[in-house]
């Protein structure tokens, strides 16, 4: 049995448990703030972020803005450790959080869990 499910952005197909949790994080950090007409919070700054210079500060930021929206977000996973791994000229940058995956957290129950870590790569 599955702790938590959704469908596939993509396929339409069911997701369950990690992979369920790696679209939404996906989700969330892709998203622009203040583009969902109902939800207006919803997402993370990471995308207007990309666009700037990944120097010092700014790269500092891009860790600070996805471990918050996923925070505020995504309660069955806590960055530990964010790293951006590739940069290219052509806006494609790739992000690899390694945290923990809590399977019930959405249930508010966090004493299950995981170690487990996703990449994600954005693309303008």
């Amino acid at each position: 049995m599955s702790d938590s499910a959704g469908a596939s952005a993509e396929t339409g197909q069911l997701l369950t448990n990690w992979e369920h949790v790696q679209q939404s994080i996906r989700k969330i950090l892709t998203t622009r703030l203040n583009t969902r007409v109902m939800r207006r919070d919803f997402g993370s700054e990471l995308p207007d972020l990309i666009d700037a210079k990944m120097i010092g500060r700014n790269v500092l930021a891009v860790y600070s803005a996805a471990a918050t929206a996923i925070k505020r977000w995504e309660p069955r996973y806590r960055v530990r450790v964010a790293r951006v791994t590739n940069l290219t000229a052509g806006g494609q940058v790739t992000l690899e959080l390694f945290g923990l995956y809590y399977p019930r957290g959405h249930l508010n129950d966090y004493s299950i869990v995981e170690d487990a870590s996703t990449r994600i790569i954005f693309e303008v």
